[in-house]
């Protein structure tokens, strides 16, 4: 009998060890699965909308085309290319200011006006949809250095701005598996794509995160790509050139050395005004708000500008306006500010002038908008009647109506000058005696102010008035405090009257009186404005490199204020 040999362990082993290699791989293969980044073919719509607008990398927005006509929406202008953009709900227009230009442009009309000047177009410059206000693009090109372009393809408007840069480039490969050339939503191939991209096609480098570039095609759509597909090229950097008329202003020696005249009902006899040795502008109070209709009370005098001009003055008349409802009403819309525009312009021709200095105070904080684009709108007509465009601020000072509304630093990018009126530190009950400006006081806030406004712009304003306070104690033991200005003469007078001589105060930085008159059971306290404070004042104009010193007003000073108001001399200004 033949004899039979069994192999069955043998068998045993081999699927023992085949189960083992399946397992392995099937280790090794979903290992690999979950580890190994394979792209995502989810395709995500870059742009959203119909003509999306593309600026500064993002789409902000879609435009709105009428016929052949492009319109952007008002909304995109503020927020991103002019954020002093007005529109003016009375008349319906949009509002745009240029150093040279005041332009109006009302809806729905085929003219627009550019100082007052119409232009006529052939579309309308604004239009209104779904409660949106829309600007035509082509219009407002002139007055900004942006240019645009509207992409083929994504039908995108791309807007760029003068000094915008971008890096070139190309597409490295094409050979890759196509997912690989894709732009994806986020630096990761998992990430959505929104594009692709074939070998040899231009590009635009934007940005760079880790291993990917992110690029925009020439369509405006953007995404992330491995730096390895793409070739980096030239830097690009975008020129637009919009030419502005030449200012010219009268030339004025350096520095300026103002001083104001307070006018409340008739002008001085200008030939009974003693000399003012270094003053080179003087500042009469002659102009002011008195309607809500825009209208100016004019109190100015022809025969005391030729003569303050035949003298070497510059006659800076200045218009102010002290009642916030009033300011309010008369600068809310764009004809009433026009109209207070054109007074102006009308009395520096009539009154042969060389400046006008703003001095507007005491309004609403919210209304700081207002008294912006008052200045905005004031500032290109003035300039082109070669007039200088000078501005009263005060320091900075938290919920004030004679401080909150000033825009310092807007506002020195329009006026020509600032002047800051560094005084009423103390002035009455509320912020109890003191000086009027003491020096620390002064230069503390100056330094601050120095911030926000250029030195060669700005003008330091000093008191040429001391305050003398009373205080009585009353039977409550409260004390009871008034107060009185009083001019340099008068404080000499009142110390020669009391045998009083003043003691140096250093925490003032100024000399300071006091005297105890047992009838009235009152202490005098007064800090001096003399010789000895303002040469203090104008060492900080030096110090700082200011514009100039300003100085109210000419009525309080005596001889020594000028001498102690010299200021080094400086190359002639003449802003062109």
């Amino acid at each position: 009998m033949a004899r039979i040999i069994h192999h069955k362990k043998n068998n045993t082993t081999r699927w023992i060890i085949g189960g083992l290699i399946f397992a392995l791989f099937l280790a090794i293969t979903s290992i690999f699965l979950i580890l190994y980044p394979f792209a995502s073919r989810v395709k995500e719509a870059y742009f959203k909308g119909e003509y999306p607008i593309l600026f500064n990398g993002n789409q902000m927005g879609n435009a709105l085309i009428d016929g052949k006509t492009l319109y952007v929406p008002l909304k995109f202008m503020k927020e991103n290319i002019d954020s002093q953009l007005f529109y003016d709900e009375k008349s319906k227009s949009v509002i745009i200011t240029t150093k040279d230009k005041v332009i109006q442009m009302p809806a729905e009309s085929l003219t627009y006006f550019v100082n007052q000047k119409p232009v006529k177009l052939q579309i309308s410059p604004i239009l209104s949809k779904e409660g949106q206000v829309f600007i035509a693009l082509d219009s407002i090109l002139p007055f900004y250095p942006i240019q645009y372009e509207k992409l083929k393809e994504s039908g995108a408007i791309w807007i760029q701005r003068n000094g915008d840069s971008f890096r070139s480039g190309s597409i490295a490969s094409g050979d890759e598996n196509p997912e690989k050339l894709r732009l994806r939503v986020k630096p990761e191939w998992q990430s959505p794509y929104t594009a692709e991209t074939k070998k040899h096609e231009t590009v635009y480098i934007e940005d760079e995160k880790k291993d990917f570039y992110f690029v925009r095609k020439e369509n405006g759509i953007g995404g992330y790509i491995r730096k390895e597909f793409v070739k980096p090229s030239q830097q690009v950097k975008i020129v637009v050139n919009r030419q502005q008329e030449k200012i010219h202003k009268p030339a004025l020696k350096a520095p300026i050395q103002l001083t104001w005249e307070a006018v409340y009902s008739r002008n001085p006899d200008f030939e009974s005004i003693p000399p003012m040795p270094g003053i080179n502008v003087v500042s009469p109070t002659w102009f002011s708000l008195t309607g809500a209709d825009g209208t100016i009370k004019n109190l100015a005098s022809l025969e005391y500008s030729k003569r303050a001009k035949k003298k070497g003055y510059h006659v800076w008349p200045f218009s102010n306006g002290f009642d916030p409802e009033l300011t309010h009403d008369a600068l809310k819309d764009y004809e009433t500010r026009q109209k207070i525009i054109v007074q102006l312009l009308h009395f520096t021709q009539m009154y042969q002038l060389e400046g006008i200095n703003f001095d507007i105070e005491n309004v609403n904080p919210e209304d700081w908008r207002l008294v912006t684009q008052l200045m905005r709108e004031a500032t290109p007509y003035l300039h082109e009647a070669g007039q200088t465009v000078s501005m009263d601020i005060t320091f900075a000072a938290e919920n004030s109506n004679w401080s909150t509304f000033y825009e310092r630093k807007k506002l020195a990018q329009i006026a020509d000058y600032l002047i800051v009126m560094a005084y009423d530190e103390h002035w009455g009950k509320t912020s109890g005696s003191g000086s009027v400006a003491s020096l620390p006081w002064v230069e503390s806030n100056l330094k601050n102010l120095l911030a926000e406004v250029p030195n060669e712009r700005l003008i330091l304003g000093v008191p040429l008035f001391a305050r003398l306070w009373k205080e009585v104690i009353q039977e409550d033991g409260s004390t009871e405090i008034t107060t009185k200005a009083f001019s340099m003469e008068k404080v000499k007078e009142w110390l020669a009257e009391h045998s009083l001589t003043p003691v140096y105060n250093p925490d003032s930085g100024q000399n300071y009186a006091e005297y105890y008159s047992p009838d009235e059971k009152a202490t005098y306290r007064i800090w001096i404005e003399d010789g000895t404070s303002l040469s203090k004042r104008a060492n900080l104009v030096n110090t700082y490199k200011l514009a100039g010193i300003a100085s109210w007003s000419r009525y309080f000073a005596d001889q020594s204020a000028w001498t102690a108001l010299q200021l080094n001399p400086k190359k002639e200004i003449s802003k062109k």
